[in-house]
């Protein structure tokens, strides 16, 4: 990973010191850090994370935590917490936690939220020793009603009789700010048969001498709290290629960690103990390649059927970082889905000189190639740009107009929106400038930014024999009664007659499902809003859906095309065509005949900022 100044870099390790004798960022203590996903669907009673790394060099025994929650009244979006310390909060309380015997630390049982009583009950006594390299020890909340809130977290811990307390993280010259999330009252709006999942982050196999992720299990319990589906873990290929213990020691080979890794995936559940569908985890890669200029570009691989290498701008040969393989010769190796990772993320000239990091060529998107599988010539190609690295920033613009320009050359390449978060739940945390300073951003957020694929009706079990098919399910808050009632109730069930049994989930997702979704043409990415598109005869129906929690109605939504010309070629420019909306109602279905054009897709976004964009529709 880079160690400069411009680089994205998430959960900060603050104990590396380059073999100097001195750090202004090293403790002898370990990281400490809250944690917590953004959001908490329907179904998911929130909780913390109390995140500790490097416990195994400096045991640790968290002594209290106290937490106190204040719930922000008539706040909409995230928008609205960027200035929340500013404004009065409403309805703080704090919560007592007590360990179980197992170690685990819950809500105390007793603890209700009221919406008009202030509770204030400070949690004492944990008493959890810590001494594992890394260790993720959950706090449940409770019951919570829908809304917005910020959580102040405060810890004490003690080591070598010595005792500390802090608020947030023990990181050293980084200001704490609280945890904010949502609690949904009713999940994020999503196409029907479409399945949305995480298509770049990062867990604790990525740790280097900067930054860290979150383990396989803790991103697959964050996945369910935030409503995904699936998750592709992309670590780096290099990060594979040194030892844990040391992070510039080249391991014997990488190819027993990456196992290790798609292991530990496959032992994760299916379902939890109420039988409900746990997200499908990936092992997936992020493999450092040469474009056709020999700079080194990153590609994630969903789920690749073995090791792939890629050491070039790993770091720690300093200028000896040519690429190790080029992009086709990658392709050659696999046959999974590739994708261009953020392949115009903005970098400094030094990034570039010492790393030999470059941005990704029109070049690479068409490379002539030809893979054998079992004995058959296939022909494989980058699949997609994830140019939405969860946030729309310069390196967005750059590579949405990238991508459209391909769709200009008949190169129908899919969207692909993803994160890049290196355990960041809920904000991040990074080195800014190595051995002097940090900082904090709520950028790169798992789960934030998805992608949105179509895998088609799931089967339902009805019975013991009989099936029948139904979209995805998803959950509700109920809006009545008891605000404390968190049941699931899934929307519109179909009816069974009598005498048919009772109806089950649909079975979980698998690599397949998503392997063939990726194969077609129709998903979307969104950080908020559904925005897909279907096929009706010779038109094309674009539907766009929200609610008050993404953002209500929408600012527009547009429908862009692009005509084919008389002699057979494209367009130069796509057009914004008749059916196109502003101020939309958070309900909207959009016929379009497309008539005289190769494509239409579509853009929306709704009144506090949330966006979403489709795949192109190829007019058949």
């Amino acid at each position: 990973m880079s160690l400069l100044p411009g680089e994205k870099l998430r959960y900060a390790e603050t104990h590396f010191k380059f073999k100097l004798p001195w750090s202004l960022l090293y403790k002898p203590w370990p990281e400490i850090i809250f944690d917590a996903p953004f959001q908490f669907v329907p179904g998911v009673s929130p909780y913390l994370w109390i995140v500790v790394r490097d416990a195994d060099r400096f045991p640790t025994t968290i002594k209290n935590a106290e937490i106190i929650l204040k719930r922000i009244a008539d706040a909409c979006d995230e928008t609205y917490f960027e200035n929340a310390q500013s404004r009065e909060a409403q309805q703080p309380y704090a919560i007592r936690t007590a360990p179980e015997p197992n170690g685990n630390v819950m809500a105390d049982p007793i603890r209700h939220l009221s919406a008009m009583v202030q509770h204030e009950v400070i949690c004492k006594d944990l008493n959890i020793e810590v001494h594992e390299q890394m260790k993720f020890i959950p706090l449940a909340l409770g019951e919570i009603p829908a809304g917005y809130y910020e959580a102040y977290c405060k810890l004490t811990v003690e080591r070598e009789g010595k005792a500390q307390t802090f608020e947030r993280w023990n990181l050293p010259r980084l200001k704490p700010t609280p945890l904010r999330f949502k609690v949904l009252n009713e999940h994020p709006p999503i196409a029907p048969g479409y399945a949305a999942g995480e298509m770049h982050c990062h867990t604790h196999y990525s740790a280097d001498h900067v930054e860290y992720g979150a383990t396989p299990e803790v991103l697959q319990l964050a996945a369910k709290a935030v409503g995904l589906d699936f998750v592709n873990c992309t670590d780096h290929a290099y990060d594979f290629a040194f030892t844990q213990e040391d992070f510039t020691k080249e391991a014997d080979s990488p190819v027993p960690r990456f196992q290790k890794l798609r292991k530990e995936i496959a032992a994760l559940p299916s379902k939890d103990e109420n039988g409900n569908i746990m997200p499908l985890m990936l092992a997936g890669e992020e493999v450092s390649a040469g474009n056709s200029k020999g700079e080194n570009v990153h590609m994630t691989v969903l789920a690749p059927e073995g090791y792939l290498p890629g050491l070039g701008d790993c770091g720690r040969y300093w200028l000896d970082n040519k690429p190790t393989r080029s992009i086709k010769q990658i392709l050659n190796m696999t046959g999974a889905h590739c994708f261009a990772a953020h392949p115009f993320q903005q970098m400094g000239l030094l990034e570039k000189f010492i790393f030999r990091r470059g941005y990704w060529k029109p070049e690479d998107l068409n490379i002539p190639n030809e893979r054998t599988d079992k004995g058959t010539k296939k022909t494989h190609s980058i699949r997609g740009l994830q140019f939405w690295n969860g946030i729309r920033d310069e390196g967005f613009k750059l590579g949405r107009e990238f991508w459209i320009n391909e769709l200009g050359k008949g190169n129908y390449l899919l969207p692909i929106g993803g994160n890049d978060a290196h355990g960041d739940l809920n904000s991040m945390t990074a080195v800014d400038l190595p051995l002097f300073s940090l900082k904090h951003t709520r950028a790169h957020i798992f789960g934030n930014v998805r992608t949105v694929i179509k895998v088609g009706s799931r089967k339902l079990e009805v019975g013991s024999d009989a099936k029948q098919e139904f979209p995805l399910m998803r959950h509700l808050r109920p809006t009545g009664g008891d605000p404390l009632n968190n049941s699931v109730t899934p929307p519109q069930v179909p009816e069974l007659a009598e005498g048919q049994g009772h109806l089950t989930q649909p079975p979980p997702l698998s690599l397949d499902d998503i392997n063939a979704a990726f194969s077609a043409d129709n998903c979307y990415i969104t950080d908020g809003p559904a925005l897909w598109w279907e096929r009706d005869g010779k038109n094309i129906i674009f539907h766009a859906r929200s609610n008050k929690e993404t953002g209500g109605g929408f600012r527009y939504i547009r429908i862009y095309g692009r005509q084919t010309l008389p002699n057979g070629k494209l367009a130069l420019e796509e057009e914004i065509m008749i059916g196109s909306l502003v101020a939309a109602p958070d309900h909207a279905d959009i016929p379009v005949a497309p008539f005289g054009h190769a494509y239409v897709r579509a853009e929306c976004e709704t009144a506090t900022g949330k966006f979403a964009l489709t795949s192109a529709a190829r007019v058949l």
